[in-house]
């Protein structure tokens, strides 16, 4: 049942993609294994550092005396194998129904993929991509940076205080946290960053026009199990 009260108010959302929108967990994985494979890492050492940021930014992280040229030449080859495979790319439970709920309704998407990448994992999940869109052509620092949230909010026309961030990686939640915006975490990664909501997935959320104008969410309670 949906509670009488909303738990955030917003005046606009912004959408991270993956582990937010879609689960591209396994596409993610094989990339990164090819590349920790070439580098010498194991794929959980790079996995621990690589939710949330684009991939040359991980990179830096993990090998930070590479020149910057080698890891933006990696990058763009990672974003063409990521961008061909999307075995396995599905949506987020509730997903579409979170999207269609948000039609009308001021929001963006802000993700750490390239255009092409964005919208071929969206395709995959069967989900419209939003009109107002923030990819990593459009900005010059990775998450954690704020950069591509406040530049979501400037396009929107929307304060930073009045954005609710929709996120499930640490990268990400920092980023939200530094443009100076309420984070609600979906996942299990997200569990523990301190969110100001938190849901497992989008089944647990409903999205409603405020009656005062603005956006207004709603934490709804697990379906009940049933009993034999």
């Amino acid at each position: 049942m949906t509670p009488a009260a909303p738990v955030l108010t917003a005046r606009a959302l912004l959408l991270d993609m993956d582990g937010t929108l879609v689960n591209s967990d396994a596409a993610v994985e094989r990339s990164w294994g090819v590349w920790a494979d070439e580098n010498g890492f194991t794929l959980d050492e790079v996995m621990k550092v690589s939710h949330g940021r684009q991939a040359h930014a991980t990179m830096a992280v993990l090998l930070p005396d590479r020149p910057a040229e080698r890891n933006l030449a990696d990058n763009r080859a990672m974003l063409a194998r990521e961008t061909a495979d999307t075995d396995g790319v599905v949506p987020v439970p509730g997903a579409p129904a979170f999207l269609a709920a948000l039609a009308g309704l001021p929001h963006a998407l802000v993700t750490s993929a390239d255009a092409a990448l964005a919208g071929a994992r969206m395709a995959a999940a069967d989900l419209p991509v939003p009109a107002v869109r923030v990819t990593a052509e459009d900005v010059t620092a990775s998450k954690p940076d704020p950069e591509g949230f406040l530049l979501g909010a400037a396009t929107l026309g929307i304060a930073p205080a009045d954005c609710v961030v929709f996120e499930d990686s640490e990268a990400g939640i920092l980023a939200a946290r530094a443009a100076g915006m309420r984070v609600v975490g979906v996942g299990p990664r997200a569990a523990d960053l301190g969110p100001d909501a938190h849901v497992e997935d989008l089944t647990r959320l409903r999205v409603t026009a405020a009656p005062s104008g603005g956006i207004a969410l709603y934490l709804t309670e697990p379906a009940p199990v049933p009993t034999a």
